[in-house]
C-alpha cells in the first residue's frame, strides 16, 4: 500500500516516480523540496513526525535527456485504455498496424493501435478505406506525463495539479 512520490525538475517537468524512502532522503539532504503531501498519512520516527510527500521538486535543475516512452505491448494497451480502437471491445485484444506492413506501414506509435481479434481479422491486410472501418481515436506518441496523469487519476490525485497539460490531453481522448 505504499504510495509513490512524483519528482519534478526545477522547471516543474516530471522526471521520475520514486519510493517514499528515496523522496525522504532527497528532502532531508535538502536536494529537493516538498510541494504536496498525501492527506491523513505521515511518517513517524521516535522523536519526529513528517508529512508523507506526494510531490517533490529538485533543488537544482538536472539535465535528463528525453528518451521517450518505450513502445511495447503493455504501453500500447495502456495508451489505448485497453479497448479496441475500432469497436471499443475490451476482449481478446491484439495489436493492429493501421497501414499494414505489406503496404509500407511502420511499427511506430502513430501506426499501431489496440484491436480486438474480430476487428483485426476483419481488417486483415487492408487499409481502413478498403474495409470501411474508422478509428475511434487517432494513434499518438504518448509522453511520460500522459502515463503519469493516467496513474494519478486512479492512485494519486495530489499529482494532478502538477500534470495539468497531460490531464488536458487525457480528457481529449
Amino acid at each position: 500500500m505504499e504510495k509513490r512520490v512524483l519528482v519534478l525538475n526545477l522547471d516543474h517537468y516530471p522526471v521520475a516516480v520514486v519510493t517514499v524512502q528515496k523522496a525522504m532522503v532527497l528532502l532531508l539532504m535538502e536536494k529537493a523540496q516538498q510541494l504536496s503531501s498525501y492527506e491523513l498519512l505521515e511518517i513517524r520516527t521516535v522523536s519526529r513526525s513528517y508529512s508523507y510527500p506526494a510531490v517533490i521538486r529538485l533543488a537544482q535543475y538536472k539535465h535528463i535527456p528525453y528518451k521517450g516512452v518505450l513502445l511495447n505491448r503493455a504501453n500500447l494497451f495502456r495508451r489505448d485504455r485497453g479497448q479496441c480502437q475500432y469497436c471499443g471491445s475490451a476482449k481478446q485484444l491484439t495489436i493492429d498496424h493501421v497501414i499494414p506492413r505489406s503496404k509500407g506501414g511502420k511499427t511506430s506509435w502513430t501506426n499501431l493501435v489496440t484491436a480486438c481479434n474480430r476487428c483485426n481479422v476483419l481488417k486483415g491486410d487492408k487499409t481502413l478505406d478498403q474495409v470501411g472501418m474508422q478509428l475511434q481515436t487517432e494513434p499518438f506518441v504518448p509522453s511520460l506525463s500522459y502515463f503519469l496523469a493516467s496513474y494519478a487519476e486512479r492512485q494519486a490525485p495530489e499529482w494532478l495539479p502538477y500534470l495539468e497539460t497531460a490531464v488536458a490531453q487525457l480528457q481529449k481522448k
